[in-house]
Parts: C-alpha cells; sequence; structure tokens
C-alpha cells in the first residue's frame, strides 16, 4: 500500500477503472470515456483525495497497481470510506481486505473514532466484504443520491 496523489496518472487511471465500472454496473451497460469525462466534470471527482482533506491509497501486486482506496475527512471524529476498486484479475486474492485494513489504519493515524461508507445495491460484494470486516448497518447520512445503504465501524 503507499499513498498517492490522486491528479497523478497512475492514480487517475484507477479512479476512471473505478468510475467506468460503477457507470457500467448501475446502468447495465458499457461506458465510454466521454461518460465518464462527463461524470467527473458533474463533480464525482476524488480532488478531496488529498491532504489536508483525504487520502487516497494504492495496493500493489508485484510492482503493478491492482486496486485503490480513499479516506476523507467528515468530520473531527469520523471519515468516510470511497472509491474502493479492485482489478477485476486481482480480486479474490485479497486485496480489498488489505485495502480496508490500511483505511482503517490511515484513519486512526488522523485520530478518527469511527468509518462511515455509502454502497449500492448492486455491489453485492462491497457490502459483503463491508460486513465481514465488522461494518455494521446505519441509518442515512449525507446527500449521495445513488446510496442505497450506509455503513459504520467504530475503531478502537
Amino acid at each position: 500500500m503507499e499513498p498517492a496523489d490522486p491528479h497523478r496518472p497512475e492514480a487517475a487511471g484507477l479512479l476512471r477503472l473505478y468510475l467506468a465500472e460503477m457507470i457500467s454496473r448501475y446502468y447495465g451497460r458499457p461506458t465510454d470515456d466521454a461518460e465518464i469525462d462527463q461524470h467527473l466534470a458533474d463533480g464525482h471527482d476524488s480532488d478531496d483525495l488529498a491532504p489536508p482533506t483525504g487520502l487516497l491509497l494504492i495496493a500493489r501486486r508485484r510492482g503493478a497497481a491492482v486496486g485503490c482506496i480513499g479516506v476523507r475527512r467528515l468530520d473531527a471524529d469520523t471519515v468516510e470510506l470511497t472509491r474502493m476498486f479492485v482489478h477485476a484479475d486481482a480480486r479474490g486474492a485479497g486485496a480489498a481486505a488489505a485495502l480496508l485494513r490500511a483505511a482503517e489504519s490511515a484513519a486512526r493515524e488522523a485520530y478518527a473514532h469511527s468509518i462511515r461508507l455509502t454502497t449500492r445495491n448492486d455491489l453485492v460484494e462491497a457490502r459483503a466484504l463491508y460486513a465481514k470486516h465488522g461494518y455494521t448497518a446505519i441509518p442515512p447520512y449525507g446527500d449521495d443520491s445513488l446510496a442505497d445503504h450506509w455503513f459504520e465501524k467504530r475503531l478502537t
């Protein structure tokens, strides 16, 4: 795991792959660069995943970037996970769990007491992963119109 600037080419490429998958799964069809660019222009960028408001972490396997996760500060005690993504060919090898552990470690280092996240109905694997790692359902928060589920984990 390593921190990354979301504007650097490698990180930006991973974030575009994340958006491509989220768009394709949500709409049930392929997407293209123009649609991804439009989503970025509409505010689905990752500008807040850099200090002082957040952090982007990249997972590597044999030197290649295989996934990412973002952590952004919500308030003095709470951070939010976002932009969780693992390349399809790297799934099932523990990268997602490693990303979660790294994000939780970063949250603790930032003196957060809890981590929250939102996810969608179609992201069944993500919901199972979060539950397996101690995230529990909470009432809705924030203004994410695409969110169907809200989770939180208290950090010790």
